[in-house]
Formats: structure tokens, C-alpha cells, sequence
């Protein structure tokens, strides 16, 4: 089981807490916990990730056991922490501006 908190933006978009649970089919990767999010939440689809490159959004951030994961790789396998389900991925909405 991994555990993906949400930022409060698509929280209310997907109508639920903070914290989402999610079931990964095979090797628990960025991409398989994205694709399994915007399956399980149809409504967040085009959100987190452009729905045609499959791009990180700018303005959004992915953490895990205190490492910005933002430029991994999404093929890259997820910090054992996570795909245990001990830790959460982090998905935070960055702020900009001045």
C-alpha cells in the first residue's frame, strides 16, 4: 500500500483527506503511483501531470523521506520507505511570486 498526501488544492478536487492510500501493481515506481492516482481519481488527471508528455505540472513538487524526487526519473524505483507503505509520497504545490 502506498500512502500519497495531497496538497489542499487536489484534495478538494478529489474529494478526500490528506493522505490517499493506493494499491501499485508491479515495481512502485513515480509513474505507477501517478497512473494508479489518476485512475482511482479520474478527476485529477491532467492535474498533477501534463495528460499528453506525462510532465511534471511546474508548480508541483514530489517528496519522499526528506529527498525532492521532482527530477528523478519516473522509471525510478520509489525509496523503500515508501513502497512499504512506512512513508508517505509527498505531492506539495510549490509557491512562487514575490
Amino acid at each position: 500500500m502506498i500512502r500519497v498526501v495531497l496538497p489542499h488544492h487536489l484534495r478538494t478536487l478529489a474529494h478526500v483527506g490528506t493522505e490517499v492510500q493506493l494499491e501499485v501493481e508491479g515495481s512502485p515506481t513515480l509513474r505507477a503511483v501517478l497512473d494508479a492516482l489518476e485512475e482511482r481519481y479520474p478527476m485529477l488527471r491532467g492535474m498533477i501531470r501534463d495528460q499528453v508528455t506525462k510532465e511534471r505540472r511546474p508548480f508541483l513538487r514530489f517528496f519522499a523521506c526528506e529527498q525532492d524526487l521532482s527530477h528523478e526519473s519516473p522509471e525510478a524505483a520509489l525509496p523503500e520507505a515508501v513502497a512499504s507503505g512506512r512513508e508517505p509520497l509527498v505531492v506539495l504545490g510549490a509557491i512562487a511570486g514575490g
